[in-house]
C-alpha cells in the first residue's frame, strides 16, 4: 500500500474505515436483543438504531459517491431486517417514535448487514486513485462536496455513533451490574 516510503489517502482511509468496523464489532459482542433495543431514556437512541443509522449512512453515501447499488436492497438486507420503514430511509432525521421502529433479534444480523457494507467500501477504497478525491460528487453544498470530503464525512459519521453506542451499552451494562 505504500509507494517508495509514501502513505497514500487511501491508505489513510482504508484504517479509518477498519476502525470503525472494530469497533462496531466490539460494541455488539455478546449483547442480546434487549441490549440491543433498549434505550437508556425514552427519546435516546438504541444500540440497535445507531449501528444500523451508521452502515446505513455509509452505504447510501459511498454506493451514490461510487455509482454502486446499495447493499441494503441489493443484498436482501432490507428483507432481513423487516423494518417497517421506507426503502431507502438511512435514519437521518428519525424522530424517536421512527427510532424505536429499529429492533432487530440479535447482533449478528447488525454485524452481518456493516461486514457487507464494510467489504463494499474497501473495494472501491483499495482501488481508489488519490486524483479521484477532488472530484466533485454532490454539488447541492457551497462549496461543492468532493469524493474525499464525502468520504471523511461519512467516516467522522459513523465515529461518533459508534462512540454513541458503545456508550449506552455501557450505561446499559453498568445499570444490569
Amino acid at each position: 500500500m505504500r509507494d517508495g516510503g509514501r502513505m497514500h489517502a487511501r491508505d489513510i482511509l482504508i484504517d479509518g474505515y477498519g476502525r470503525i468496523h472494530e469497533e462496531v464489532h466490539a460494541t455488539l459482542d455478546g449483547l442480546g436483543p434487549g441490549e440491543l433495543n433498549a434505550r437508556p431514556v425514552p427519546d435516546a437512541n438504541s444500540v440497535a438504531w445507531l449501528v444500523w443509522h451508521l452502515t446505513r449512512v455509509q452505504d447510501d453515501h459511498v454506493a451514490d459517491a461510487f455509482g454502486l447499488d446499495q447493499v441494503w436492497p441489493a443484498q436482501g438486507w432490507e428483507k432481513r431486517f423487516g423494518l417497517d420503514l421506507p426503502r431507502r430511509d438511512t435514519g437521518y432525521g428519525h424522530s424517536a417514535a421512527k427510532a424505536a421502529k429499529v429492533r432487530v433479534d440479535s447482533a449478528g444480523l447488525l454485524t452481518g448487514y456493516y461486514d457487507a457494507v464494510h467489504e463494499q467500501t474497501l473495494g472501491v477504497l483499495r482501488e481508489l486513485p488519490a486524483k479521484d478525491l477532488e472530484q466533485v460528487v454532490d454539488e447541492r453544498w457551497d462549496p461543492p462536496v468532493t469524493l474525499g470530503v464525502r468520504l471523511v464525512s461519512v467516516l467522522s459519521d459513523d465515529l461518533q455513533h459508534i462512540g454513541q453506542a458503545a456508550y449506552v451499552r455501557g450505561l446499559l451494562r453498568s445499570a444490569a451490574a
